[in-house]
């Protein structure tokens, strides 16, 4: 199988696709995201691109790892079991496979993530 080529984050991104998080989960906000996956490797399993997303608190149950890097904008994530943990433009992050709590975008926020299932 040949290999794909270097992907970079510098090159033009492919067109963003937008969503909300399931109304049921929603617990603050109109947290309308977009994410533009910029890269899939051939098996699924990994991803990475950018996400960006609007003020909002939202439940979450991660089953995949996630590596984040936030560029702009504060978030604070919650576990069920511990303690809050803020995160600022800068800040990196991995959250774990079996997380739950929630997710709050205190100021438009925007990331790079890489994803493995």
């Amino acid at each position: 199988m040949p290999v794909p080529p270097v992907v970079s984050f510098q090159d033009p991104l492919p067109d963003a696709e937008s969503y909300r998080p399931d109304a049921a989960k929603v617990l603050a906000g109109d947290p309308v995201q977009q994410v533009a996956n910029v890269f899939s490797s051939a098996d699924g399993r990994f991803n990475c691109g950018v996400w960006s997303g609007e003020p909002g608190k939202w439940r979450v149950s991660f089953s995949e790892n996630e590596f984040c890097r936030l560029l702009e904008g504060v978030l604070i994530v919650t576990a069920d079991d511990g303690p809050a943990r803020t995160f600022r433009a800068g800040d990196a992050f991995v959250m774990p496979a079996g997380f739950e709590g929630t997710w709050e975008v205190v100021e438009r926020a925007t990331k790079l993530y890489a994803v493995y299932e």
